[in-house]
């Protein structure tokens, strides 16, 4: 009696696409290279994804989706206020990046264009800035009275901002274990939540204006 064939998952697709990548040291040219020797067709790869740049988004949204479930399975996480939980999600989700730093140095380092580099982060940025709305308290909407739905927006873009210059700093830190990130999260986390506190969000946007028209103008 033939064995049964082992379900395909979305899981499997990932797992084994990285792996590729890994052994080849580049990303692959197509499907067919992909499905190539395999156990499941082009067609069932459809099933799960339309094109490898699409797999390629969904490997970044599955690690923030692999952070929040591990938040999650912490029991006193619910009660932390969001600059702890935004802090425990930092710490979380670079462990998983480091777990897998071979490949998000080859896939984020493959293209001299920093912006078909950002492209495949495209489904982590929508859901990143997903649970940045997710966690942003009560108390911090009475805090600041003023705050208007185009100003959360701002706060869940400069949210995406901080994690992508922390993603950078991360990819060139030599440093033993990568403490250094450790520290530059800490910091910055802390800085961007001390900020938000001394005075609304407007302020800090004419602040920015200012110091910017400042750096222009003073050359």
């Amino acid at each position: 009696m033939a064995a049964k064939k082992k379900i395909l998952t979305k899981e499997d697709i990932v797992s084994m696409y990285m792996n590729d990548v890994l052994e080849k040291g580049e990303k692959l040219k197509s499907v067919f290279q992909f499905v190539k020797g395999k156990d499941f067709s082009e067609a069932e790869f459809y099933a799960f994804f339309g094109t490898l740049e699409g797999l390629e988004k969904e490997i970044f949204k599955l690690f923030l989706v692999n952070t929040i479930d591990l938040l999650h399975k912490n029991t006193d996480y619910q009660d932390y206020d969001m600059k702890n939980k935004m802090l425990s999600f930092y710490f979380t989700f670079f462990e998983i990046l480091t777990a897998n730093r071979s490949f998000v140095l080859l896939a984020l380092k493959n293209d001299s264009n920093p912006i078909k580099n950002l492209k495949q982060l495209s489904a982590l940025r929508e859901s990143f800035k997903e649970y940045v709305a997710e966690i942003l308290t009560d108390d911090y909407r009475i805090e600041q009275e003023r705050l208007q739905k185009f100003q959360e927006k701002s706060l869940q873009e400069s949210a995406w901002i901080q994690l992508m210059l922390t993603i950078k700093f991360w990819m060139d830190d030599v440093s033993p274990a990568f403490e250094k990130t450790d520290i530059f999260i800490e910091k910055s986390v802390n800085a961007s939540f001390e900020l938000m506190n001394i005075a609304p969000i407007n302020h800090l946007i004419d602040l920015g204006k200012f110091l910017f028209k400042e750096k222009i103008y003073s050359k």
